[in-house]
């Protein structure tokens, strides 16, 4: 969660390991698929997210990757490539969507390297961010 003087935005940082950060602004439903994923819980019931890959599983679907492909006027744009009897699709995503669904794929996330160089950030330059658990804590 990005913290400012006056509001509170969820955020995910994604890196590419060299000291450049890609903060993408996110919903707060998002941000707890997110987490959820992340940290590999098990729900009684399904997220929408997970629901999609049992999807795509029930009809021999495979989630291949997630590319962040562009970013204009500070809205990213990504797309899901997906396999289906060696036929490669992609689906436009939101990256938020895009990233939930590659953590519980278990897939590579890529990102341009036209969208570092106009949007990343060095971790200094970074606004002030809380974890989301503490921040639901609270």
């Amino acid at each position: 969660m990005a913290t400012g003087e006056t509001a509170t935005v969820p955020l995910v940082i994604l890196t590419d390991g060299s000291g450049r950060f890609l903060p993408i602004f996110i919903g707060i439903w998002e941000a707890v698929s997110i987490n959820s994923a992340k940290n590999r819980e098990v729900l009684p019931r399904p997220f929408t997210h997970d629901l999609f890959l049992d999807l795509c599983t029930k009809f021999s679907i495979t989630l291949r990757s997630l590319q962040i492909d562009s970013v204009e006027d500070g809205v990213y744009y990504a797309q899901l490539v997906f396999v289906n009897n060696r036929h490669e699709e992609y689906l436009d995503c939101r990256p938020s969507d895009g990233i939930a669904l590659a953590l519980r794929g278990d897939v590579p996330i890529f990102v341009e390297e036209t969208v570092l160089a106009a949007a990343a950030q060095k971790n200094e330059d970074l606004p002030q961010v809380v974890d989301l658990m503490a921040f639901l804590q609270k």
